[in-house]
């Protein structure tokens, strides 16, 4: 039985050596939990890739979901990012905070050990060594996962880079629910360095994903079809985000990798008519980016789409 237990209360110093228990320390990091920071030695050659991406309560999560969960997805959805360049995880820094009906029990306790041991359990698959963090209270649960990757150096896939006569690509159906596990396309985005020509993850939708991929590309896209999940609907599928699959571009002369869906073309904006880059086209009506935008609509709950 651990201290924390005895007391049938949450003790910081307990919780911090409990989590650095669990905490594998990466091969790179020489200073890890315990030290005021981290001491991470990059290899000669790479580029480094940050990455972070808050979760918080009643927006991207609720209360009632496994707390294993809301740990394995605050990481996936890090590692997810690391996937659309090209990256390879290196280490993440978790800060989490706790409202004071969760801070001052044993509830809390349990909540932090199982969120911990989901993000542990997806931190060991993929290598990321968890380095440090930061415990705190906060009116709702609130945690934010900083991400650190690393590519060989210039090899980042960019979402800068489709031309004209790109083939689109995405790596698996769309519509997933917003509550499920899913596993970060990092082998993926391995395959695909030297190959594709753009890359982003889809995670606010593939209407307003694939307007960014275009608009930072200056092309435009037509689109052709959507591989849809199971029970899900085409509005779901184009608008709905969640889904973390990786929306990529190759040059039409190079074979796909397995397992990936064309789903249309990348062609230049139409000079004349109000099509500016970032212009998508599906089944050849114009496409608007409706997906996630936590301030196009204010106060909007994203577990609410």
């Amino acid at each position: 039985m651990t201290s924390i237990e005895k007391q049938g209360r949450m003790n910081e110093i307990d919780l911090i050596e409990k989590i650095r228990k669990l905490a594998a320390k990466g091969p790179r990091i020489t200073v890890g939990i315990g030290d005021d920071c981290a001491v991470f030695r990059p290899k000669p050659d790479h580029d480094l890739l940050f990455k972070t991406d808050p979760m918080i309560e009643d927006i991207h999560f609720t209360r009632d979901l496994d707390p294993a969960t809301v740990g394995h997805r605050a990481l996936a959805r890090n590692l997810s990012d690391i996937a659309a360049m090209g990256g390879d995880p290196q280490f993440c820094l978790v800060s989490l905070a706790l409202p004071e009906e969760l801070a001052a029990n044993q509830i809390g306790a349990d909540w932090i050990d199982l969120f911990y041991r989901g993000l542990m359990n997806l931190a060991k698959r993929t290598g990321t060594a968890l380095a440090g963090g930061h415990l705190a209270r906060a009116e709702r649960i609130f945690c934010d996962v900083i991400v650190c990757g690393s590519v060989p150096r210039g090899k980042a896939l960019l979402r800068s880079g489709a031309k004209p006569g790109d083939a689109l690509y995405v790596s698996g159906r769309l519509g997933h629910p917003w509550d499920s596990r899913f596993e970060p396309k990092l082998s993926l985005g391995r395959r695909l360095r030297g190959r594709a020509t753009s890359c982003i993850d889809v995670s606010d939708g593939l209407s307003l994903d694939l307007f960014r991929l275009c608009r930072e590309s200056k092309v435009a896209a037509e689109v052709d079809r959507v591989p849809i999940v199971r029970g899900a609907t085409l509005d779901r599928a184009l608008h709905g985000g969640e889904d973390y699959e990786l929306l990529f571009t190759m040059p039409p002369r190079l074979a796909p990798p397995k397992g990936t869906t064309r789903i249309g073309t990348i062609v230049r904006p139409q000079v004349g008519v109000k099509e500016p880059p970032g212009f998508v086209r599906f089944q050849g009506q114009p496409l608007e980016p409706r997906g996630h935008d936590h301030f196009r609509r204010p106060g909007a709950a994203r577990i609410t789409r």
